[in-house]
């Protein structure tokens, strides 16, 4: 475990610092992991009111500054995951000298017509080294380690739920008389979707303050086993309710939504990406402005044999949408001296 003097933010830049050095072996993979884990916290909330800011990285181990959130549930939860995929995937490419695919199966039936082959990805070595390297890094023994540490474990078992089998016909002319199969890790996107759903439905852990403040002690340990007895290892838990993130808050690193970009007259995107004007502007007490700005691209691209491939600057005019307060700080807010009045809301 951690000594206390390691007590500083956790960032994805000293993550592997922070780690057993008996793990060094791996830090290139574990840090590829956890940048990989946070660029799908990202897109996952690109267009909701908390879109896991730089402040989310910083998992302070500090008492006074460690929260246990929905939204540090999914952190702990995807940052995991990204790990032990990243760890199980560069294993089964042959990155490491001591690991390479999983070959228990190999010849066993594995149902009518198919047996067990190829190349399975190594999850029992992804989830053991993510598990030695992340839970290292909570050296609490309250109920917000209990949280965090069972968080970390619902991102492992995300890997594992989301893996596919893949198939190869064998036979005379194509016939598929006979398959080999072998099980392999999804596109993380699945990963990161499938722990967003577990987000939604996350539970909140109902605890007594006083044994909870006793630390590691015995009342400590049973209340906390008693919170847990009916929560499901898979499921994403959480201690305390979400903050305003409508409202900026630099003291817990939030930004608030106004001046973030929401989408309005764009086709082709999800339902929560048509709304997020409504969500983050003006479920928020906020007004949506519109903006025309320059954008130069490259176009009318041309392959020149050989080999090179040639493009004009062109720049085009597009309009982009923002949430903009109230307080007179746009055009027209300024014509009359009565406060205006929002009729969307």
């Amino acid at each position: 475990p951690l000594s206390h003097g390691l007590v500083h933010a956790l960032t994805v830049n000293n993550f592997l610092m922070t780690g057993p050095k008996a793990f060094l072996t791996y830090a290139s993979s574990v840090q590829m992991g956890a940048q990989r884990g946070i660029r799908e916290c990202k897109h996952q909330f690109a267009w909701e009111k908390w879109n896991c800011p730089e402040s989310t990285l910083k998992l302070s181990t500090l008492n006074s500054l460690r929260i246990a959130t929905k939204e540090t549930s999914f952190v702990h939860a995807i940052s995991a995951a990204g790990v032990m995929y990243t760890l199980t995937k560069n294993c089964s490419l042959g990155d490491f000298e001591s690991c390479g695919c999983d070959d228990s199966r190999i010849g066993q039936t594995g149902g009518r017509g198919w047996i067990w082959g190829g190349c399975s990805d190594n999850i029992e070595f992804g989830e053991k080294i993510s598990r030695q390297f992340v839970d290292a890094l909570e050296d609490g023994h309250d109920a917000r380690a209990a949280v965090n540490l069972h968080n970390n474990e619902a991102g492992r078992l995300a890997v594992i739920a989301t893996m596919r089998r893949a198939c190869k016909c064998h036979g005379v002319s194509g016939s598929c008389s006979i398959q080999t199969c072998w099980m392999q890790l999804a596109d993380f996107r699945e990963v990161g979707s499938y722990l967003r759903t577990k987000h939604q439905h996350a539970r909140k852990l109902e605890m007594d303050k006083k044994p909870m403040r006793a630390d590691n002690s015995a009342d400590s340990r049973r209340a906390i086993a008693h919170a847990f007895r009916s929560i499901s290892k898979a499921e994403l838990v959480y201690l305390e309710d979400s903050p305003n993130y409508c409202i900026k808050n630099l003291s817990l690193g939030l930004q608030g939504t106004e001046g973030r970009e929401c989408l309005k007259g764009v086709r082709n995107v999800s339902q929560r990406e048509r709304r997020s004007c409504r969500r983050l502007c003006y479920e928020c007490g906020l007004r949506v402005v519109k903006r025309r700005t320059e954008v130069v691209s490259s176009c009318n691209c041309k392959f020149h044999w050989c080999c090179t491939v040639k493009c004009e600057k062109c720049t085009q005019v597009v309009t982009k949408y923002y949430c903009a307060g109230k307080d007179g700080s746009g055009k027209r807010h300024n014509k009359t001296k009565r406060k205006p009045v929002t009729r969307r809301q």
